[in-house]
């Protein structure tokens, strides 16, 4: 299962794919170079998460919005996270359920997303909360924050959906600090073993497609990192996912 996709964006998917009319478009016309299919596979993926923002919370995992499902992600948040204040980049944040329980436990929290939309709802859900926190729209891959480092880069259900996910990996490991820390919360979502049909036009091409297993992920991170890395499996905790789920979920936490 694509952890992000919801009822609405399924059906969106199967009859009338949200992007179809731009990125269908730009894929019949633009020549077939690398850049140019990753350009429009972008779009594609800008457009669609776009679309699906409106509902995107109506997952228990991406709305938290059920107290056992929310408190499970605080209690992984609180083992994964150092104690005191930490500068946290959430990349692919989403509508920023992440980002808010890193706000509440005192984290100043950077979240990117690729879809305008996204961020728009996780300000919302901050001003909301009374919370601080500074949300941009870019490429998660190449997040628009310059030069600035970050004690911890967070990253959840994403990696599935990049075009290059090892020039992401490098890129977030050289944005932490001297003893930074990664976390990646990834799988193998069970749509892909049955050859399920590409979420936006394109994305057969994606790499890393219908996501990634612990052990390829682990083998990726490595070399990148002077610290430990270890897994944690997650998907023999229902809560965590609003009931039980049957395929591959887990958190993996590097040191730098």
């Amino acid at each position: 299962m694509t952890i992000a996709r919801t009822a609405a964006a399924d059906a969106a998917t199967t009859a009338a794919p949200p992007a179809a009319s731009t990125a269908d478009a730009t894929t019949a016309t633009t020549a077939t170079t690398p850049t140019a299919t990753t350009a429009a596979v972008t779009a594609a993926v800008t457009t669609y998460w776009d679309t699906a923002a409106e509902s995107f919370d109506d997952e228990p995992d991406h709305g938290m919005r059920a107290a056992p499902t929310r408190a499970a992600w605080a209690r992984l948040v609180r083992s994964w996270i150092p104690s005191g204040p930490a500068d946290v980049l959430d990349v692919g944040c989403g509508t920023g359920s992440m980002s808010l329980l890193l706000a509440e436990r005192g984290h100043r929290v950077t979240g990117v997303d690729l879809a305008p939309r996204m961020t728009g709802r996780a300000r919302a859900k901050f001003a909301a909360a009374g919370l601080a926190g500074r949300f941009l729209t870019g490429d998660a891959t190449h997040p628009p924050t310059g030069e600035e480092r970050f004690d911890v880069v967070l990253c959840r259900h994403l990696v599935w959906t990049l075009p290059d996910p090892e020039a992401a990996l490098r890129d977030w490991v050289g944005r932490l600090r001297p003893g930074g820390r990664l976390v990646l919360v990834e799988g193998r979502w069970r749509e892909a073993a049955g050859g399920a049909v590409p979420y936006v036009a394109g994305a057969e091409r994606l790499p890393w497609r219908g996501g990634i297993g612990a052990e390829a992920l682990v083998a990726a991170v490595r070399p990148l990192v002077g610290g430990e890395v270890r897994v944690q499996p997650l998907d023999g905790e229902p809560d965590l996912w609003g009931g039980p789920v049957d395929d591959e979920r887990y958190a993996l936490i590097a040191d730098v």
